[in-house]
């Protein structure tokens, strides 16, 4: 409330106008007051229970009112917005003025307990997850069985809410962190990617609308393992950037220059929190991926393991293959990559052996659940 009521002040006086207060704060204010409601209540049930000590402490209408009632609808909501306000709230740390506000105007408040405001945004989440533990309490505690009955129908209830929210979060931070993808991620045309390619002028515009950049828009698409590696290419090594993703490996060129690529800075563009710190940084220094080749698809895709011996004599580090096959088992593209220590080596092995193996398994109980037909009788 302190960041919160600090800066409705500075804004009524005209400063940090341009700050969305419900992007950061949500509807904070509307929870601290069904909290605040729902802490009252229930401590005023156990001081009429304590001032009469021979009545029964009956929970189940105070419990009804809130936990059937907005209490928990109301966290939701401010869950579903918080990792769009840390998203938010990250950008808006790199300005001069804003860093002002928070610390001279309210983290050395001594209120803040040198607390910052990502430590505070978060209390919310983690006061939802301990309703249940709440409502177990007070089942042990309670004599009565129909009362009992209740809270457990409660509990599960809240419990299940939860599981919920954790699935609508993960959505979210998934669809931002594509989104981000999108941004940061170019797909170069064909004839742009292979000078063997010819394309008339008068034709590019036609062939410019089949975008693959749509690819990443998937909701079903999860994005596995990523990471920088080198790519030993016959006159140099050459910096690429992998994205391991559950069906598709994608190689992409790592610049830094978007301009020529008729792009906006990247610099400028806000970074999600759910990235790793590492494409975090190059984004924030104004670094792109350009795609270097056609995506893998995963039963495309043949890893093999660089043996030591050749280390020494090709002077290979830490290396392995990736082999690119058609539908038709032809080999269309090779890589040698090379990563910074074998642990990382052996991680990104691993890493696609696994998404192999697991892509494998579900595309084939698709294909025997499509192709499953009733047993024949036995008089047949």
């Amino acid at each position: 409330k302190i960041f919160m009521n600090t800066l409705k002040y500075l804004q009524s006086n005209e400063f940090l106008l341009d700050v969305d207060l419900w992007r950061l704060f949500a509807n904070l204010e509307e929870l601290n007051k069904i909290s605040l409601s729902f802490l009252k209540t229930f401590f005023e049930t156990v001081r009429d229970h304590v001032c009469k000590s021979d009545s029964s402490m009956d929970f189940s209408s105070m419990l009804r009112k809130f936990f059937q009632g907005d209490l928990c609808q109301t966290h939701q909501i401010y869950c579903l917005n918080y990792t769009s306000a840390v998203f938010y709230l990250e950008n808006l740390r790199q300005r001069e003025d804003f860093g002002i506000y928070l610390k001279q105007w309210c983290e050395q408040n001594k209120e803040c307990k040198r607390l910052h405001l990502p430590e505070l945004l978060v209390a919310p989440l983690h006061r939802l997850t301990r309703y249940p533990l709440l409502l177990n309490n007070i089942w042990k505690r309670s004599t009565d069985e129909t009362e009992k009955g209740f809270i457990q129908s409660l509990k599960e209830k809240v419990e299940k809410s939860i599981r919920d929210l954790e699935g609508k979060v993960k959505w979210l931070d998934n669809f931002q962190k594509f989104r981000q993808l999108q941004e940061v991620i170019i797909w170069p045309q064909v004839w742009d990617r292979d000078k063997r390619f010819f394309v008339p002028e008068c034709l590019k515009q036609s062939l410019r609308e089949n975008s693959s950049e749509n690819i990443l828009s998937s909701a079903n698409r999860l994005l596995l393992h990523e990471g920088r590696l080198t790519l030993a290419e016959s006159t140099r090594l050459l910096d690429v950037y992998l994205f391991l993703f559950n069906d598709f490996l994608l190689i992409t060129k790592i610049k830094r220059n978007r301009k020529k690529y008729g792009g906006s800075d990247t610099s400028l563009i806000p970074v999600c929190p759910s990235l790793t710190p590492e494409l975090q940084s190059f984004i924030r220094e104004g670094g792109f991926c350009i795609v270097l080749d056609q995506p893998i698809p995963l039963d495309r895709l043949i890893l093999k393991n660089v043996d030591p011996v050749h280390v020494t004599v090709f002077s290979l580090r830490n290396a392995f293959l990736i082999q690119h096959e058609n539908r038709y088992r032809q080999c269309i593209a090779i890589f040698l990559l090379q990563a910074q220590t074998e642990t990382a080596k052996k991680t990104w092995m691993s890493q696609i052996e696994m998404a192999v193996s697991n892509y494998t398994t579900q595309h084939e109980t698709k294909k025997s659940t499509a192709f499953c037909f009733p047993a024949e009788s036995s008089e047949i």
